[in-house]
């Protein structure tokens, strides 16, 4: 039992040191593999290329899957061209088999130390983040040992050669324990390391290793369509069209294995670890080679697979939270300022056709825009919770800033949103239900209020999404703008009462409570603009002013 258990936590350390690895690399390098990524698809080898450099750095094929994943699913890049990338990412980790199968066992307490002195004394920075990359490196050289170590002992027992001896009469169950285990670790990568050293330790026979490398394979493609399961049919056609390949290339490998053991050269058979990490190079290469060209066929099988539905989304549901992105913070980033876009959309619909309801009594419409508010609620809520899903002590500072930003542009639009259900609801019960009209005068300001609303919400979705500081100042200007305005027509409208126009003593309670609430909807839209300027440090501390506050000092 202690000799399982020991395995049991090498294998653990094993699988976390890959973690640390993966999520690290793409906390720090996040945005720029991102652009590499999106600057390499001009063709498909290129692409092939950049998948090779991406998934060496983040020791993880399903990781850059992911990665591209997303991408699909943001219209950035084709189908085909993802999954060329792919045929690039498997050769990227099996290169890191070959790597870490060389004895760098010397550099493990290296990188640990160094790593965890990082980490503790630059937390926040990139340098301590850098440092858990270290650690993840060191941990995974630190756990191959341990594997070895472990797997002696254990498998010297007369059971545990029984149940390998099973296992060596079926290749599919072979295949079939290779693609669990690479499942259950969410690592090939993890999976291949521990084959090979068990096949160092004579606990499995090289043939029944070499099946276990082809599972593992299988696996890894089987583990990103898991993972996406419940993404948009864009995203879930890239992992389906790269299993398509793993399976393939399986199926097809799977009758050579025992022609590899007799035609294998002494020196790979005299050294098991390096025939199984070369054998997993040689099937990835050879596969991704031999089938890239046929990446628009399989792009095509996937979205017969895979199809997207016909009918449009419903606004109510989000378009561009992609839940695999989450492990690339800045690419996380953007999905929820995109959807926080999308969420401004949908108030600006509510806030045209506000007008709509006023000028035409409208209450089938007035009734669709009330509904619109629980769209922009629910959109509020799941873009909350998609944040709240990224980890803040992967963010620098500037992704910190717009995390931020994105809150509180949300909790603002949100509010809007129950501002015009209100203002809605006060129009069908003081207008529309009693039969009232505003006079002509008093309907002129309002339509010139709603005019300058809407464009302003319109300049405070630009400030949102490019943070330029001059159109700040201006959003911020136009609420000193629009109170004076307020101010005025309110006067004007109770001039109006004095001379006892009819119309505007019947909707006087409503036009004061309109103009009100236009003014409150517009100071939630020039907020936007408090963290640009603060951001860019033009807000002054304080709006009093210092002559006023020394008017009122006691002499």
């Amino acid at each position: 039992m202690k000799h399982l258990l020991n395995l049991l936590a090498a294998v653990a350390l094993l699988v976390w040191g890959t973690h640390l690895v993966r999520t690290g690399v793409l906390r720090v390098f996040g945005g720029d593999l991102r652009r590499l990524l999106q600057r390499s698809l001009g063709n498909r080898f290129s692409a092939a290329l950049a998948g090779i450099g991406v998934t060496a750095l983040v020791q993880s094929s399903t990781a850059t899957s992911l990665m591209t994943s997303s991408f699909v699913g943001q219209g950035l890049i084709t189908l085909p061209s993802a999954l060329a990338v792919m045929r690039g990412a498997d050769i990227g980790t099996a290169l890191m088999s070959v790597l870490f199968s060389t004895d760098l066992s010397w550099l493990s307490p290296l990188f640990i130390f160094t790593g965890v002195v990082l980490s503790i004394t630059r937390p926040a920075s990139a340098a301590g983040r850098f440092g858990r990359i270290l650690i993840g490196l060191g941990l995974m050289l630190l756990a191959l040992q341990l594997v070895v170590q472990a797997t002696g002992p254990l498998f010297e027992s007369e059971a545990m050669r029984a149940v390998i001896a099973s296992i060596t009469s079926d290749l599919m169950l072979e295949i079939t324990v290779g693609a669990a285990l690479a499942v259950v670790a969410y690592s090939s990568l993890a999976v291949v390391l521990l084959v090979a050293a068990m096949a160092t330790g004579a606990v499995v026979p090289l043939d029944v290793a070499l099946g276990l490398v082809l599972g593992a394979n299988l696996g890894s493609g089987l583990l990103a369509v898991l993972t996406t399961a419940k993404s948009p049919p864009a995203v879930r056609q890239v992992t389906v069209g790269n299993f398509l390949f793993k399976l393939l290339g399986v199926v097809i490998a799977a009758p050579f294995v025992g022609l590899v053991l007799r035609q294998a050269p002494d020196t790979l058979t005299a050294s098991p670890a390096t025939l199984v990490v070369m054998f997993h190079l040689a099937f990835n290469v050879i596969a991704s080679v031999a089938f890239i060209g046929l990446t628009t066929a399989v792009a095509r099988l996937s979205m017969t697979l895979v199809p997207v539905p016909r009918t449009p989304a419903t606004g109510t549901r989000p378009r561009h939270l992609d839940p695999s992105a989450l492990s690339t913070p800045s690419l996380a980033i953007s999905n929820a300022a995109r959807e926080a876009l999308h969420q401004a959309d949908v108030v600006e619909s509510m806030l045209i056709g506000v007008l709509a309801v006023i000028r035409g009594n409208d209450l089938r419409l007035a009734e669709e825009l009330r509904k619109m508010d629980d769209q922009v609620d629910r959109l509020y809520s799941d873009i909350k919770y998609y944040l709240t899903k990224i980890s803040r002590e992967a963010l620098g500072e500037e992704e910190s800033r717009r995390w931020t930003d994105i809150i509180s542009f949300t909790i603002n639009m949100e509010q809007i949103g129950d501002i015009i259900e209100r203002v809605i609801s006060d129009i069908e019960d003081k207008k529309i239900r009693p039969h009232r009209n505003f006079s002509e005068a008093g309907m002129a300001e309002i339509v010139e209020m709603h005019e300058r609303l809407v464009a302003n919400l319109r300049l405070g979705m630009s400030v949102f999404l490019n943070g330029n500081v001059r159109d700040a100042q201006k959003l911020l200007e136009e609420k000193v703008r629009f109170r004076d305005l307020e101010r005025a027509y309110a006067n004007t409208h109770l001039t109006r009462l004095m001379d006892r126009t009819a119309p505007s003593m019947e909707t006087s309670s409503l036009h004061i409570d309109l103009i009100s609430d236009l003014k409150r909807i517009n100071s939630h839209i020039c907020s936007i603009a408090y963290p640009i300027l603060d951001s860019a440090g033009a807000l002054a501390p304080s709006r009093l002013r210092s002559s006023l506050v020394e008017a009122e000092e006691p002499r």
